[in-house]
């Protein structure tokens, strides 16, 4: 395999490794939730309906991915958008298939994201 081919694999990779650690909806939530500030658990349970074993799972998962920081202060643990990059792309693709879940947005088919769901009956 030549060197291009290499390089194009490991950025597939890559991408491949960011999506599926962005694929759970509570990562997004949480995601969302810290784009405006750090928080500490407790808040984040505040905005984010799941168990505090479930949310601090997740937590992990995306501190351990570098995707969060976190700081401590006393006995609460803060957490923060450590890679911005990480959360540019969560609302890039959010906010458009929230445009596209808008009834009367007027999107043609080769600018959007999601496939259009055939209207029911």
């Amino acid at each position: 395999m030549d060197e291009v081919n290499e390089e194009s694999d490991k950025v597939f990779s890559t991408a491949a490794e960011l999506f599926s650690l962005l694929s759970t909806p509570i990562r997004l939530k949480i995601i969302s939730s810290l784009c405006n500030g750090e928080k500490n658990v407790s808040q984040l349970l505040g905005d984010i309906e799941t168990t505090q074993p479930n949310m601090s799972q997740h937590l992990s998962t995306l501190y351990r991915a570098g995707v969060l920081g976190k700081r401590r202060d006393a006995t609460q643990i803060y957490y923060r958008i450590e890679s911005e990059r990480a959360a540019m792309l969560c609302r890039a693709v959010c906010t458009q298939i929230a445009v596209e879940l808008d009834p009367d947005a007027e999107i043609a088919t080769d600018g959007r994201l999601t496939p259009r769901v055939a209207a029911r009956r």
